[in-house]
């Protein structure tokens, strides 16, 4: 089952599956391109995993793993409905299904950890900045991890107890087996509509005020930091040369550069970057000539990737990667996965990561606050489903 959540802010899609339903869960690129090619006629939905970046580059991922998701999964939906101001079903029969997940009561409680300490996390950014400094890297997004053992929870009631706090305009919800994704995305990574092809990359956040003139005053104070502004423009730059990849000669543009938007807990800013795209690429070539995205990696891409893997501890598996659909008539459209909780049942674990943009002038203390910020709303949904 997978529902793509916009929030009152777009189209909405419940996809629903059954043990017989056409599906891919794969590491294998080649194969996850031509089952996406060979059904590419017809609805598919499913994710990237950030890990993938090991079949597009050079690379390797070998942090712990305890959620041990698939890199990549798509399936062909038994019943799909796009739910507007009315419920429409574009595929199947949708009586004969019946989730029983979201009637399961609370099961018990657990309590949350960090996988690292506030002076680990600050060692780690020191060092992060010395390879800034000595011009390896210009920007690197650093993640850490805090986690349930022993977690069993009801995942359809935390899925809605952070929707509930969040609100946020890329949610989606995922249930795969006894794995669960609960996410509430602020961050569209790509869209194709037509053969207009956008990328929306945040970079900078704020905490909400108290008040409509804290908030305005907050969001001046963000809109103008010299920090929050390089760190988005350098994505800019990074996602400008990604489109350029397979984008018709000069159609890739900067549509809106830092606009400020409100969530409700944070306020972040959004770029907007689009192309034309060139009709000799498939839908899933321009979706991993992206991949992963600029903001969840840095500056250049393939070295940010390498010492993520250097300095981070987990796996980022589904976390960083996208989710999404594939619409029979050559659009789609896909989120970026933060702001969200990996759960897998039969190991009883719940997994969240937080993390930013590390740059010159990143204060190691600030940088940790704000992961904490990002983390309060996952943690208090948390807080809502365990005893």
């Amino acid at each position: 089952m997978l529902l793509l959540n916009s929030n009152g802010q777009g189209t909405d899609y419940l996809a629903l599956a059954n043990s017989t339903s056409k599906s891919c869960k794969t590491s294998d690129l080649n194969q996850l391109q031509n089952w996406l090619n060979e059904h590419k006629d017809t609805w598919t939905l499913g994710y990237f995993g950030y890990d993938l970046k090991n079949e597009l580059e050079k690379l390797s991922s070998c942090n712990d793993d305890v959620l041990n998701m698939p890199d990549s999964y798509f399936f062909v939906p038994e019943v799909l409905l796009r739910l507007t101001n009315k419920v429409e079903v574009l595929i199947g029969d949708f009586t004969g299904f019946k989730n029983a997940e979201f009637e399961e009561p609370i099961k018990s409680s657990s309590k949350f950890q960090w996988k690292e300490s506030k002076q680990a996390y600050v060692k780690q950014i020191l060092k992060i900045k010395d390879h800034i400094q000595h011009g390896d890297i210009y920007e690197l997004n650093y993640c850490h991890e805090f986690y349930l053992k022993d977690a069993k929870i009801n995942p359809s009631q935390l899925y809605m107890e952070l929707n509930q706090l969040t609100r946020a305009p890329f949610s989606t919800f995922l249930k795969m087996g006894d794995q669960f994704v609960s996410c509430a995305s602020p961050e569209r990574f790509i869209r194709k509509k037509g053969n207009r092809v956008i990328s929306q990359p945040i970079k900078g956040t704020i905490k909400r005020g108290a008040n409509s003139k804290e908030d305005a005053f907050l969001v001046k104070k963000l809109k103008n930091d010299p920090k929050e502004r390089s760190e988005n423009i350098m994505i800019v730059d990074l996602v400008r040369n990604d489109l350029s990849k397979i984008a018709m000669n000069n159609t890739v543009n900067v549509d809106e550069l830092c606009e400020v938007y409100s969530f409700r807990t944070v306020h972040q800013m959004i770029s907007t970057v689009s192309a034309e795209a060139n009709p000799s690429y498939s839908n899933t070539d321009i979706l991993l000539a992206c991949f992963p995205m600029g903001s969840m990696t840095g500056a250049p891409k393939v070295r940010a990737m390498k010492l993520i893997e250097k300095y981070e501890k987990t796996k980022r598996g589904v976390y960083s990667g996208s989710i999404g659909y594939f619409s029979p008539d050559g659009d789609f459209d896909f989120n970026v996965v933060i702001r969200a909780l990996i759960y897998n049942a039969n190991k009883a674990y719940l997994s969240g990561i937080v993390g930013g943009a590390i740059t010159s002038k990143s204060n190691p203390n600030n940088e940790y606050d704000e992961t904490k910020l990002k983390a309060q709303a996952l943690i208090e949904a948390i807080e809502k489903c365990i005893k």
